[in-house]
């Protein structure tokens, strides 16, 4: 093994794991390492995770090539607005993008954009072909491992919103990211009588 093979970023997250074999050990400082984690992969970032509705049963009602048509149109579709907005796209899974931005006005730029270049396709679509998307966004200090980790709280408030929780066309919101594009202009926030787990709110945004 090179003796930087261990410092390179691919590798990290088998420095992760290291660490996380450490505090398992009998009297490990847990405090100690745990902060080491945080100096290695704690970053602010804002969180994107998008699901398109009622996918699954669309899928199941009209085949496999259904399912990788409606793929190839939501990429084709969204993946240049995320660039445009400088997001970084971690990971596909199915229906689902994870995405992450260093500016939260990006992310929730992009997000409006998205849901509205939807609109005018959508109208010209049966209904089995369009692309209904959900979106959820969070916004604080994460884990970033490698090119395509990330966990924290806002990480599974995001997913839980924009998986979950938001139906059709909706963009929903934490309350940490609420905070920070409080002014962004032409929109206003409603807020949801549940936040998930590891938020302190959540809201919907609304265009005005």
């Amino acid at each position: 093994m090179s003796h930087n093979s261990k410092t390179v970023m691919q590798n990290s997250e088998s420095r992760l794991y290291d660490l996380i074999a450490q505090r398992l050990l009998p009297n490990a400082n847990k405090e100690e390492i745990d902060q080491r984690i945080w100096d290695l992969f704690g970053e602010e970032w804002c969180v994107m995770m998008t699901d398109l509705a009622g996918f699954s049963r669309r899928v199941a009602e009209y085949g496999i090539i259904h399912f990788l048509q409606t793929i190839y149109e939501s990429e084709r579709l969204l993946l240049p607005v995320i660039e445009q907005n400088e997001g970084f796209l971690l990971k596909t899974d199915g229906d689902s993008f994870l995405v992450i931005f260093r500016q939260p006005q990006k992310a929730l730029q992009c997000a409006l954009v998205m849901q509205q270049i939807l609109i005018p396709y959508n109208e010209a679509k049966l209904e089995q072909e369009r692309v209904h998307l959900c979106v959820g966004l969070g916004f604080g200090k994460i884990l970033r491992v490698g090119n395509t980790e990330v966990f924290g709280a806002e990480v599974n408030a995001a997913c839980k919103l924009g998986e979950d929780v938001a139906k059709q066309g909706e963009t929903l919101v934490t309350g940490a990211f609420q905070q920070v594009c409080a002014d962004f202009a032409g929109v206003t926030y409603q807020k949801l009588e549940h936040a998930p787990a590891g938020a302190s709110a959540a809201y919907k945004v609304i265009l005005t």
